[in-house]
């Protein structure tokens, strides 16, 4: 019942993102060049209208990146709403803000775990988060 609970509120909660626009460069990595070097690539994908949650996935991703300040680390933030993002957002099936690490074909989807705690637990989403990344580096 209560994981049931919760994906309704997280799929509310992804429906009404509805906050500013934000505009990008990093995205402009490429992920072959990321696969083929064996670098953890950590890419947020979002659309043109954001809610409070989806800013905040996106800082707190920018947050942990940067702590980790390793050329083997790094982040692409992409808008899905940009047609010369369409391929990429079809490669990995997202159609709403997403987030999600790759490394050489593996990929790790921590979509979820964003929004659940990105807003109100932002301690345990930068340690999540680590987390995830330490252990595709291993």
């Amino acid at each position: 019942m209560m994981r049931f609970l919760f994906i309704v509120i997280a799929a509310v909660g992804l429906l009404s993102c509805n906050g500013g626009a934000s505009k990008d460069k990093t995205a402009e990595s490429t992920t072959q060049t990321a696969a083929k070097s064996g670098v953890v690539e950590v890419l947020y994908f979002h659309g043109k209208q954001r809610c409070i949650t989806c800013n905040s996935i996106e800082q707190l991703t920018r947050q942990v990146v940067d702590s980790i300040a390793s050329e083997q680390v790094v982040l692409r933030v992409v808008d899905i709403s940009l047609p010369e993002n369409e391929a990429l957002a079809d490669k990995y099936e997202v159609a709403f803000a997403s987030l999600m690490l790759e490394k050489e074909g593996t990929v790790v989807n921590l979509t979820e775990m964003g929004f659940a705690n990105a807003k109100n637990h932002r301690d345990e989403f930068k340690a999540e988060l680590t987390k995830a990344i330490d252990k595709l580096n291993q």
